[in-house]
């Protein structure tokens, strides 16, 4: 692998080669003020696929095809629970084009369409008359992206305060300019709120959106609505491959030129996508997207906000999805050590009914789980353990670059102190074994233990010594072992008041 979205999510089940067909299904979206209705595009076709060589829309550029560069940048409006419309800043090159059915898109080209209130004939929205005035454009390739970015960025987070540069940062995480003109570009979001408004009008969005019925789940590309049909469709189609945000499978699609007769979208299953609580547990729908699961762990645990961030790039998040992450068993996949190290459970479901287990122990092997034919991962559950004195919750992630990169290592760890001395611990790793691990025996070094630096020594070690890593193209094995002692040492540092052992936690001088 060498994108950071290929542990990102989408995927539930190994690939499976087949011969393309052609789909029956009928593709609707809301564009340019206007219904758009298409048949027979292949399941297997991508969003940008479909707007450059089908639609003739040459403004969105295909930069890297695997969802890193953020050159293929376009902006989805859903409808949400409100009555309104949400918008997010996605990768067309590796979504699937049938996955935006019933959605409204906007690419570079559209944003002085009639949806758009304010901008004259004429006249650019803020965020590229913003790029203008701010000399923010050089090679111009991957600017028709950043624009996208921004005007999601705009109509997302634009208050009477204006933009910080921090949310500027955060929202363009996923884009990439090679010329290295990150300043102006930065300048440019800020400068957005300066110049005349202009606004969506997202209740003529919705009002179209909600003229668009929902399609029978049927043909070359089957997206279901509710849990139910969505298991009676696994059963009958166990073949067909499973997407949810298709950051993963967008790559064997792309890059490994892959073609799939029947699709499986579990993106559009309401019982799949929502959040919210049960008992004493946190239930995240396998289908959420990242940014929304990570948002509902954020508010539970605001330590783990830095390191949230740092899992890809926006749009990356905003498609992948938390099920699809943990099903696809990366060994280097960042979610699952933070899973593990919270106690989370999986829930398997078929029509078969239900069965629950830890994490770690849905894998068999590399990329490989318990999952069987007929089977999905309907839900993430997570024990709502709150913070309180004596409890250190702490993700680390040791990547080769700070934003939009694949982890190296990744240790997070929770552990409770009574006094000086441990009472509980958890730990999960990643980058160190085939699979997503617990770190058993460091927890029993540390177990019941006094919280002393020789006995964090003493659990360095174990820690360097627990797993047999691989050397890569990311870190050589001795420099993972290294580091995993390393990062339990940091933590003990910071429970002893020392600060500035973070990256994140560095004071740039850089003001809002």
């Amino acid at each position: 692998m060498t994108s950071n979205h290929m542990i990102a999510a989408g995927l539930f089940s190994k690939p499976a080669r087949m011969t393309q067909t052609t789909s029956i299904r009928t593709l609707r979206f809301f564009r340019r003020g206007q219904p758009v209705s298409l048949r027979n595009v292949p399941p297997q076709r991508t969003l940008l696929e479909l707007l450059r060589e089908d639609l003739g829309c040459t403004g969105t550029k295909e930069g890297c095809g695997e969802g890193d560069c953020g050159a293929c940048t376009v902006v989805l409006g859903e409808p949400d629970d409100s009555g309104g419309v949400q918008l997010r800043a996605i990768n067309s090159c590796i979504r699937l084009a049938h996955s935006i059915d019933g959605m409204a898109l906007w690419t570079v080209e559209d944003l002085c369409a009639d949806a758009l209130v304010g901008v004259a004939e004429g006249e650019l929205h803020p965020a590229q008359q913003a790029l203008i005035d701010c000399h923010a454009s050089q090679c111009g390739f991957c600017t028709p992206g950043f624009v996208m970015s921004l005007f999601a960025l705009y109509e997302n987070h634009n208050t009477a305060a204006g933009l910080t540069r921090q949310q500027a940062q955060r929202d363009l995480s996923g884009n990439l300019c090679r010329c290295t003109g990150y300043r102006p570009i930065l300048e440019a979001a800020q400068h957005m709120s300066s110049l005349k408004p202009v606004r969506l009008d997202r209740a003529a969005v919705r009002a179209a959106l909600d003229q668009i019925a929902p399609t029978r789940a049927e043909g070359g590309y089957l997206q279901p609505r509710h849990l139910d049909e969505l298991l009676r469709l696994r059963a009958s189609h166990p073949q067909a491959q499973l997407v949810a945000g298709c950051t993963d499978v967008g790559l064997w699609i792309t890059k490994g030129h892959q073609t799939f007769d029947q699709v499986l979208d579990l993106s559009r299953v309401a019982e799949l996508r929502s959040i919210g609580t049960l008992g004493s547990t946190l239930r995240i729908g396998a289908s959420a997207t990242l940014e929304d699961a990570y948002g509902a762990l954020c508010r539970l645990w605001p330590q783990l906000d830095a390191f949230a961030a740092r899992f890809a790039g926006l749009p990356v998040r905003n498609s992948g999805t938390l099920g699809g992450n943990v099903a696809n068993g990366s060994p280097i996949g960042d979610s699952m050590p933070l899973l593990i190290a919270l106690g989370a459970s999986v829930v398997l479901a078929s029509v078969r009914g239900e069965r629950t287990m830890p994490v770690e122990d849905f894998y068999t092997g590399y990329r490989k789980n318990k999952l069987a034919a007929d089977e999905i991962l309907a839900y993430i559950d997570v024990p709502m353990v709150p913070t309180a004195p004596g409890h250190w919750l702490r993700a680390y992630k040791i990547s080769k670059r700070y934003d939009d990169d694949i982890s190296a290592v990744c240790l997070v760890v929770s552990l409770v102190l009574q006094g000086e001395r441990v009472s509980e611990v958890s730990i999960g790793v990643g980058g160190v074994a085939a699979t997503p691990v617990r770190a058993r025996k460091t927890e029993a070094a540390l177990r019941g233990q006094s919280w002393s630096r020789e006995r964090v020594t003493v659990a360095m070690q174990t820690l360097r010594d627990e797993f047999e890593p691989i050397s890569d193209m990311r870190a050589s094995a001795g420099y993972r072992r290294q580091v995993l002692g390393n990062l339990l040492e940091r933590l003990w540092r910071q429970t002893q008041g020392q600060t500035h052992l973070n990256l994140e936690d560095a004071d740039w001088g850089v003001s809002a």
